[in-house]
């Protein structure tokens, strides 16, 4: 119940929720002691997926075994999948009227706010030391020249271990250089008109799930560059418009694989997408129990992992710039965007509320032909 509970009105992002566990679990019920949790939270960055649902398998998984694995992830994911199930419902059956646009132009300059506001906060945290900051400058050029998504997480996380591996700082950084273009793939190489199928929907997601590492938001980046790009499946207003409806559910981000999946593929295509994008998460958490302490332990894996995260900051970028291109298409939606990174950054004012009243603005504006 617990997990049921938090998934239903866990609002804020991966932070926030893993806060709410540490307070239930920690300080409340004293399930687990404040050196275990910040073990299993250790773990969670270690592998691929959405860190707090990945924090919920754990912690399901330290109480009850292989059920609690089971339960724990399941509650923690179904609540916020129901219902933006049914947001994507409505969507495709309203979307199209005019209250619905007006909702929707006010709240996507909000999204890129908190977006924005996101990739801050990490960038603060991952961004540690002057090579990292240059890996993370080089992994931004590579993916705005469209090297692949994958290409550059592997090239930042080998780059990152070549230079923890090397003293001279001078011959790090072209080590650096060199690794971050390993394999010389463009995303932007084979762009055409893939045809849609179920499996193909699945497959994505279960790719995706499987190795994007860092917040939720860096999914943005996989969905844009293969659903948008290369198979056209979606377009860039229905991938904000996917990002709008995960910032007003709660629970995981990446709920919007929801979303997307029934705008592609109805029921069906949502299921699909929902089990494929969190499937991997249970795997390895699974499997990562007891390797995870001695990971933790090597400076080895540990670069490594630093690369890649600031490899999925620089994704991240690149592709808040693309949609903020979308979203911000005049005066009124600069502003909209500008007061709410101003209000979520300075005053820390809790994103919902902000898209909640990017909404009400948004309508508002609509009403007097903005």
């Amino acid at each position: 119940m617990l997990f049921l509970r938090l998934g239903t009105t866990a609002f804020g992002g991966p932070a926030a929720h893993i806060a709410m566990m540490e307070d239930e679990v920690v300080r409340r019920r004293r399930w687990v002691t404040r050196e275990r949790f910040l073990d299993l939270l250790g773990a969670t960055n270690l592998i691929p997926g959405p860190n707090s649902t990945e924090m919920a398998i754990h912690i399901g998984h330290h109480e009850a075994g292989w059920t609690g694995l089971l339960v724990a992830g399941a509650c923690f994911i179904l609540p916020a999948s129901l219902m933006t199930l049914a947001l994507a419902w409505a969507y495709v059956r309203f979307g199209t009227r005019p209250e619905a646009e007006a909702l929707l132009y006010g709240v996507k300059p909000v999204i890129i706010a908190v977006v924005v506001q996101a990739l801050w906060g990490l960038g603060r945290t991952a961004v540690k030391t002057v090579p990292l900051a240059v890996l993370a400058a080089l992994a931004v050029a590579a993916s705005a020249l469209g090297v692949n998504e994958l290409v550059v997480l592997l090239g930042a996380g080998v780059a990152a271990v070549i230079i923890h591996a090397v003293d001279a700082p001078g011959r790090s950084l072209r080590l650096g250089v060199w690794s971050s273009g390993l394999v010389p793939v463009a995303a932007g190489g084979a762009v055409g008109v893939t045809p849609f199928s179920l499996t193909g929907l699945f497959l994505f997601f279960a790719k995706v799930g499987a190795i994007l590492f860092g917040s939720g938001y860096v999914l943005l980046a996989f969905l844009r560059a293969d659903l948008v790009d290369h198979w056209h499946w979606l377009t860039d207003r229905q991938l904000l418009d996917a990002v709008a409806v995960g910032q007003i559910t709660p629970g995981p981000v990446f709920t919007t694989a929801t979303f997307v999946g029934y705008l592609l593929g109805g029921v069906p295509g949502a299921t699909l997408a929902t089990v494929g994008i969190f499937l991997p998460a249970f795997f390895f958490v699974a499997i990562s129990g007891p390797v995870i302490p001695r990971l933790r332990r090597s400076p080895t894996a540990g670069a490594f992992l630093d690369g890649v995260n600031v490899g999925s900051l620089a994704l991240m970028a690149v592709v808040t710039f693309s949609l903020g291109r979308a979203a911000v298409v005049n005066v009124a939606t600069l502003l909209f965007a500008v007061t709410s990174a101003v209000l979520l950054l300075g005053l820390r004012v809790n994103s919902v509320w902000l898209v909640l009243g990017g909404a009400l603005i948004g309508f508002v504006f609509a009403s007097f032909g903005r």
